[in-house]
């Protein structure tokens, strides 16, 4: 006898269990694409900094204006000739200005950092300038356009030690990579500006540093030999001669608004030359990024048939 074709078996159902493996399911395959290199306008951040330094040029003349207009008052303070009342005026008077001569660090600061931007995207331009994507490629071997890295693009501001010659190599090669011609970056001009800019610059926060460290030291010292007068006068018994005291705490007065007074005149020099090394190189690669795409035009080769040559083959009819 035959029995019958069960049909076909359905699978067990699977019982759950401690362990349920995964799907995993290929994903579709994406090519890789590199990110290109970008020419983005520095006009607009040049101007934004340029008229930055100019705002920080007049603070720190206001400033300079200040501290001398205040200096017979300070003198009159070291000698005791103000009265009670004077005192508290002038008390109320540098609460009140005290903002005032706060501006000239917010300015520096906001100038430093759109600086730093314009400075940080200039670079990021000549990788564009110096790629096939530019309009004019670059002629010849590839050449290192930057001596340092591009973290060193804000690390060598505040880097102790190489922070006095760090930044204006950075400048330097981006001043390079984005000059139209070659030797363009390395004319007396371009030179004068570079070194005019940074050695002003660098002198400029020396004194700035320098004028404030000698002041806060000249206080210091100026409170610690009045004590001691004072203990030997109590000591002995004596007058306490504070005359020769007074007259170093006024020439350390007079040596701090001298010191702001350079600073404040190298500040301005260096903001012009700051001002046209930045129109200078902004230019430089608006000219190179928006030049006419250079195309070949060597003409194709093209052949000429000769049918009258000797070695042209003819037939007989």
């Amino acid at each position: 006898m035959t029995q019958p074709y069960p049909g076909p078996q359905q699978p067990e159902p699977q019982q759950p269990g401690p362990y349920q493996p995964q799907q995993y399911y290929p994903q579709p395959y994406q090519p890789y694409q590199p990110v290109l290199p970008r020419y983005r306008p520095l006009r607009k951040l040049a101007i934004v900094s340029i008229v930055l330094m100019g705002l920080t040029v007049v603070a720190a003349i206001v400033q300079s204006a200040l501290l001398w207009s205040s200096y017979d008052d300070v003198k009159r303070f070291v000698y005791g000739l103000l009265s009670e009342e004077e005192i508290d005026s002038g008390i109320r008077s540098v609460a009140g200005t005290g903002p005032l001569l706060n501006v000239v660090t917010y300015l520096l600061m906001g100038t430093g950092i759109a600086f730093l931007i314009w400075l940080w995207q200039a670079r990021e331009n000549t990788e564009y300038l110096h790629s096939p994507l530019a309009p004019r490629p670059p002629v010849g071997p590839p050449r290192g356009l930057h001596r340092r890295a591009s973290g060193w693009m804000v690390g060598a501001w505040f880097c102790p030690i190489v922070q006095f010659w760090y930044p204006l190599q950075v400048v330097q090669d981006v001043a390079t990579a984005s000059e139209p011609t070659e030797g363009a970056a390395r004319s007396g001009r371009m030179r004068a500006l570079l070194y005019g800019w940074w050695s002003t610059w660098t002198g400029f926060w020396v004194i700035l540093l320098g004028g404030g460290t000698v002041g806060l030291v000249g206080f210091i010292v100026w409170i610690v030999r009045l004590v001691d007068a004072a203990d030997a006068a109590d000591a002995t018994g004596d007058y306490v001669d504070i005359y020769d005291l007074q007259d170093f705490m006024v020439r350390v007065a007079l040596a701090v608004n001298i010191g702001f007074t350079v600073a404040t005149v190298l500040l301005i020099l260096a903001g012009i030359a700051a001002s046209l090394l930045m129109l200078q190189v902004t230019g430089w690669q608006h000219e190179r990024a928006t030049a006419p795409t250079v195309q070949d035009v060597t003409p194709p080769p093209q052949y000429f048939p000769r049918y009258n040559g000797p070695n042209f083959p003819s037939y007989g009819r």
